[in-house]
C-alpha cells in the first residue's frame, strides 16, 4: 500500500565541502582512504535525509560527478572530453564538452549502481525505503557525439539500452525494491521530439523490471547550476507519456509556480504522482506552512494514497545547509496533512 503522501527524494544529495577538497587531491589518498572518504560522505547524506523523517532515501549519489556524467566512465569505446567550450560568461550547458565514441560501445563491468546500491544497504539504518537512480538512455546519450557507427543520438541510445537493462535488472536481483529512471531529456525535448518514440524507447528500457519493483521516472526541464534547459510545459508530454510503464511519476513543479498542475490529474488516473513542491533553485526556505498549502493545492487533482511529495529535481546543485532544512520542513508539512486527512 502506498503511503499517503509519501515524502521522497529524487537521488543526488549536495557532496560535503571535504569531499569536493578531496576529489581534487586524489593522489594524495590510497585506495581504502577513498573507500573510507566516500562511504563517509554516503553516511552523512544517509544522516541529513534520516533526520528529516524521509520515507525513501538514496545514497545522495555521493560517488557521481553528476547525476549521470560518472557513467560514461564505465562505459568503454569513449574518449572523454571535460574541456569545457565555453569558459567565461554565465553557466550554462554549452560549457560542457561533449565526448567522442571511439569504438563499438560496452559496460563489461556494468555502471556501478549496484555497488551503490550495497553501499546504502549496509550503512543506512532500518525503516527508510532505499532508492536507486539511474539515467534512462536517451539523457545518457546526450554527451555523446554521433559517428560512422551511431548516425544520431537514437542510434547512441539503442547502444546504451541493454547497459541500463542490465543494470536494472541486477538491482532488483541485489534486493532494491524502489528504483528511479531519469529521463530529464525526455521531458526537456518533448515540445520537438517524436514523443512516442520517447515512450517506447523508455518502456524498452524498463520490461525487464516492470512489474518487480517500485519504478519511476523523474521528468524535470534542467537543473545545471541551478538554471533550466528546456520548454517548461507539461503539455506536450500528454497522451504519450502516459503509457510510460511506472507506478510513479515525478514532475517539477515548484519552480514553475505549480503551473499546469491541473494535467497532474490526468497522470494520477494511471499512476502514482510525486510531485516535486521544494525549489531547488531557489534559497528561499519553505516553511512547513507553505509546505502545507501546496500540498492542498495538490491533493485537489491527486488523491493522499497516490501522492508522494519531493523536491523539483536532485539536491546536488543546492548547498547543504539549505537541502537539509529544506527537506525537514518538507517533512513536517507532510506530517501536518496526514495528521488532517
Amino acid at each position: 500500500m502506498h503511503t499517503p503522501i509519501r515524502t521522497t527524494v529524487i537521488g543526488s544529495y549536495p557532496f560535503p565541502g571535504w569531499l569536493e577538497f578531496a576529489a581534487q587531491h586524489l593522489n594524495e589518498f590510497g585506495p581504502a582512504d577513498i573507500e573510507e572518504a566516500i562511504e563517509d560522505a554516503v553516511i552523512a547524506a544517509i544522516h541529513d535525509q534520516t533526520t528529516a523523517g524521509l520515507d525513501v532515501i538514496t545514497d545522495g549519489e555521493q560517488t557521481r560527478l553528476d547525476f549521470n556524467l560518472s557513467f560514461y566512465g564505465y562505459i568503454k569505446g569513449i574518449s572523454p572530453d571535460e574541456s569545457e567550450t565555453r569558459r567565461f560568461g554565465p553557466a550554462a550547458h554549452d560549457q560542457r564538452g561533449k565526448h567522442r565514441i571511439t569504438e563499438t560501445l560496452s559496460a563489461p563491468k556494468g555502471l556501478g549502481v549496484v555497488k551503490e546500491f550495497l553501499r546504502l544497504k549496509k550503512l543506512a539504518p532500518q525503516g527508510p525505503v532505499l532508492k536507486a537512480s539511474i539515467p534512462g538512455p536517451y539523457t545518457l546519450s546526450g554527451r555523446l557525439l554521433p559517428n560512422n557507427e551511431y548516425k544520431d543520438r537514437y542510434a547512441i541510445t539503442e547502444a546504451l539500452l541493454p547497459f541500463i537493462q542490465k543494470e536494472l535488472e541486477d538491482l532488483v536481483a541485489a534486493g532494491c525494491t524502489e528504483i528511479t529512471v531519469d529521463e530529464p531529456s525526455m521531458s526537456c525535448y518533448a515540445y520537438k521530439e517524436d514523443t512516442k518514440r520517447f515512450a517506447a524507447i523508455f518502456n524498452k528500457t524498463v520490461e525487464p523490471v516492470a512489474g518487480k519493483c517500485n519504478l519511476s521516472t523523474h521528468l524535470c526541464f534542467g537543473n545545471f547550476k541551478g538554471r533550466p534547459v528546456g520548454y517548461r510545459s507539461i503539455k506536450p508530454m500528454i497522451p504519450d507519456f502516459l503509457e510510460l510503464k511506472v507506478n510513479e511519476i515525478h514532475i517539477e513543479m515548484a519552480n514553475r509556480e505549480f503551473a499546469e498542475i491541473e494535467l497532474l490529474e490526468t497522470f494520477s488516473k494511471r499512476m502514482n504522482v510525486a510531485v516535486g513542491i521544494i525549489d531547488v533553485k531557489n534559497y528561499y526556505i519553505e516553511t512547513p506552512e507553505d509546505v502545507v498549502e501546496r500540498i492542498k493545492r495538490c491533493l485537489q487533482y491527486i488523491p493522499a494514497e497516490k501522492l508522494s511529495v519531493a523536491p523539483d529535481c536532485g539536491l546536488s546543485q543546492t548547498a547543504r545547509w539549505a537541502s537539509r532544512q529544506k527537506l525537514i520542513n518538507m517533512v513536517k508539512g507532510a506530517k501536518m496533512v496526514r495528521a488532517v486527512i
